[in-house]
């Protein structure tokens, strides 16, 4: 692969963010890690050689989305890949008494956050000589099914697959190509209490199994590598017994 390939994954300091950047740099990439906390970027980049460089931003600040993309153009020129990983929730409430503040945060970095980025993504990659790039969304399998008071979590795990869609169609004219991937419990920070048990729809407390991240990472490099003219439009990754198929 072409060592001047260039990748950006939002949240990269730990999990699948991390994961997926170490898992890009294997396959050839140059790997922009962004995060709002410099320390566990920095340690990223370290353990990737020279593969991993680190910014700090954050994405749900529409001006540090935008020098974030600047310094993408300034010190590298190009865009191939965007990874939207960064992400974040609220803690589990009935959807009647989530905090509008709750709310609010959780759209502003799962929803608007992936919105920003994509905008100035595909400015950058319809304005790129080559033209084009791929861009690759995280969903969560709760963009397909629920789980008990998630209530904006999954609304914006739903809506993203709906940007997936819209960005796969009106990228076509600019050789953009845009996937998304839905991943049910890797093992990351966010998923240490299913080790402990997690509520189930039918009101029970379950303990759920995870797998190593680093799978996830590597699918995730995997959609990144195809050419253009292929494109993975959706991908699913989980644990084999995750009760995620029949939910509920």
């Amino acid at each position: 692969m072409d060592a001047n390939r260039i990748a950006l994954v939002t949240g990269a300091g730990t999990g699948i963010g991390k994961a997926a950047a170490i898992a890009l740099g294997e396959a050839g990439f140059t790997v922009l890690l962004t995060g709002r906390r410099a320390e566990p970027l920095d340690a990223v980049a370290a353990a990737m050689g020279g593969r991993g460089h680190a910014i700090t931003a954050d994405v749900a600040d529409p001006a540090s989305v935008a020098a974030l993309f600047e310094a993408v153009q300034q010190r590298f020129g190009r865009l191939d890949v965007l990874f939207n990983n960064a992400g974040g929730w609220s803690p589990a409430t009935p959807i009647e008494d989530i905090p509008l503040a709750d709310w609010q945060h959780v759209v502003n970095v799962n929803l608007t956050g992936v919105f920003l980025c994509i905008q100035h993504a595909m400015r950058l990659m319809k304005a790129q000589d080559p033209k084009g790039g791929r861009i690759i969304n995280n969903g969560s399998i709760s963009a397909h099914a629920p789980r008990p008071l998630t209530g904006s979590y999954t609304a914006t795990k739903h809506a993203v697959t709906g940007l997936t869609k819209q960005v796969a169609l009106e990228g076509r004219a600019h050789n953009i190509a845009c996937g998304q991937i839905d991943i049910g419990n890797a093992e990351t920070d966010m998923t240490a209490k299913m080790k402990s048990g997690v509520l189930q729809p039918n009101g029970q407390i379950m303990v759920e199994p995870t797998f190593d991240a680093a799978h996830a990472g590597r699918a995730v490099a995997h959609m990144a590598s195809l050419p253009l003219d292929a494109n993975i439009l959706t991908m699913t990754i989980m644990a084999t017994s995750a009760p995620f198929i029949g939910r509920g």
